[in-house]
């Protein structure tokens, strides 16, 4: 079952958090001002968050390095502007070539080889050769810029790389076995493709320099009137291509850095917003049970309002706060209850104290009788008191573990009418019952409802003299039912309206005084709302009109869900 609604009024919860006299407040506010960005580093939640993130980033990095698919990508870049740079210093070469005389170019004949290529405006850090059809080295020219100038200028400086990569020497130097590596002298390694040029066109290969980096070689033929006449290859700087793939992982890196230290400031302001909150909920939750809490200030929890926060940490920040109000609600309520209980029962034992210390002084034998009645009329009003709070004090409980399932409420109110009408109509009390005939279905508890209507007919039936009628009726409107009991008694007070529901309340004639407890339409009410439904009181009335008329008779109305 589901528990009535808590009153938030009588709470004292949200922005006044911090109670200015409690010694509980001013720990909380003393901790809340200690509590700085630098803190977070001993929250478990905090470190989980940083770890989690930078786990992410780290494997997304290493991927990227790893692939390396800039090498790969900036090696045929490469190429493709060497074949372009060949190309183009045939072209010239050929452009300098006579028309009709026959050309050796390795005398001389028809063109000065070395004087055209010291014309030509070349790249920086390329080499250029210039070979005969025999193979023969006729000339050959180098870029003006030195290689160690042609990185600077081409990657800048690349200290993460080349921590990483002296990290990563050191540490695999113990398990690799180094090899000495003989590399042949640039014309050399290119004279076996001249050959293979002439015949089949432009070639490109690659290899390694002394420092092991990758070199590219491009050799294209030079023609006169449609025959080859020598070759032009172009090499690439020592090591161009790996500074080139340097230059573009320490940008990779740099990024790296970058977003590890954005990761970490943003994971800092995650958790603030997440750690710091649940310190505060968790912080208020534990001052209600810690071992020194009797040396502060005994003042009620305050849960920090957070509502406002469209996520989890708003839910639970309400949650905490309308589980301490209901609490709270519950502690109060039960106070009040020991303390009505302490009143009624304190009525019926000051009696018996008085008629029993009466009863050793009186002689006469019809007055000891009159107080042996007394004395049993209040022993019976104790048991049926203590019986009556027995069970209120149990009711919330019961309503929690009784598994609620859908019922006809027609058929439970059409079997009691039945009982209780031949009880009324014993007393010459006219019972009429108006139920539809189609089935209403509840749901809830069967048994506990018609404890609530049982209650309400035999209030109305101890209410009636002989003559009067009592009507059950019920009507259903939209996604509620709504049962009615109506009796032609003599109706209720004004001012007993409002109080009727209240505990250990009775406003009955003296006749009947010390024959009901005042809990059994207090039950009702707490059962009909653990229901999720209402129930009031109410005077019939000749004319709604004239409030100030008597009353006609008495009518209490239960509404339920459906």
């Amino acid at each position: 079952m589901t528990p009535p609604q808590p009153r938030e009024e009588d709470l004292v919860l949200g922005e006044d958090w911090v109670a200015p006299d409690s010694a509980a407040g001013n720990e909380m506010r003393a901790s809340r001002e200690r509590r700085g960005l630098m803190s977070l580093r001993t929250s478990p939640l905090t470190r989980k968050i940083i770890t989690f993130n930078l786990i992410a980033l780290n494997i997304l990095v290493a991927g990227i390095l790893y692939l390396n698919s800039s090498r790969d990508s900036l090696a045929l870049q490469r190429a493709a502007s060497l074949v372009s740079e060949a190309e183009l210093i045939a072209d010239v070469v050929e452009a300098r070539l006579p028309a009709g005389a026959p050309v050796s170019l390795a005398t001389g004949d028809g063109i000065d080889v070395t004087d055209t290529l010291s014309g030509l405006d070349l790249r920086s850090g390329i080499e250029v050769f210039v070979f005969d059809p025999t193979e023969r080295l006729v000339a050959s020219i180098e870029g003006k810029l030195a290689a160690d100038e042609i990185a600077g200028g081409i990657g800048g400086k690349t200290f993460l790389t080349d921590i990483l990569s002296w990290l990563w020497t050191t540490v695999s130097e113990p398990f690799s076995e180094t090899e000495e590596v003989t590399v042949e002298p640039m014309k050399d390694r290119i004279r076996p493709i001249v050959g293979e040029t002439l015949r089949e066109g432009t070639q490109i290969r690659d290899g390694l320099d002394v420092a092991g980096g990758v070199l590219f070689t491009v050799a294209t033929p030079v023609f006169q009137n449609g025959e080859p006449v020598g070759v032009v290859a172009v090499a690439t700087a020592a090591g161009e291509i790996d500074k080139l793939v340097r230059t573009e992982r320490e940008r990779v890196l740099q990024m790296f850095v970058i977003a590890t230290v954005v990761s970490i400031g943003l994971s800092l302001v995650l958790a603030s917003t997440i750690a710091n909150p649940l310190a505060d909920l968790a912080a208020a939750a534990e001052l209600g049970r810690d071992k020194n809490a009797r040396k502060m200030n005994p003042g009620r929890i305050r849960i920090p309002d957070l509502t406002a926060r469209p996520d989890e940490i708003g839910r639970l920040s309400g949650a905490l706060r309308g589980m301490i109000s209901a609490l709270y609600n519950r502690i109060d309520g039960n106070e009040q209850f020991a303390a009505d209980v302490a009143h009624e029962i304190k009525n019926p034992l000051a009696s018996l104290r008085s008629a029993v210390g009466t009863l050793r002084m009186v002689k006469r034998e019809d007055q000891r009788e009159k107080l042996l009645d007394v004395i049993d009329h209040d022993v019976r009003r104790l048991d049926r008191l203590v019986s009556d709070i027995s069970n209120a004090s149990r009711l919330d409980s019961e309503l929690v573990k009784e598994e609620e399932e859908p019922f006809d409420v027609l058929s439970t109110l059409t079997n009691l009418g039945q009982y209780l009408g031949e009880d009324a109509q014993s007393r010459g009390i006219d019972f009429i019952t108006d139920l539809p005939d189609t089935p209403i279905t509840v749901h809830g508890l069967e048994a506990r409802l018609a404890q609530v209507f049982v209650n309400l007919i035999t209030n109305a039936i101890s209410f009636c003299e002989d003559g009067d009628a009592i009507r059950i009726w019920a009507r259903k409107k939209e996604n509620r039912v709504l049962i009615v009991v109506e009796d032609t008694g003599p109706g209720i007070p004004d001012q007993a309206l409002s109080k009727i529901f209240k505990r250990f309340y009775s406003q009955r004639p003296d006749e009947h005084f010390g024959n009901n407890s005042g809990l059994g339409l207090a039950i009702s009410k707490q059962i009909v709302e653990a229901h999720g439904g209402v129930i009031w009181a109410e005077n019939i009335r000749p004319t709604e009109a004239d409030i100030t008329s008597d009353p006609l008779g008495a009518r209490f109305v239960v509404g339920l869900p459906i």
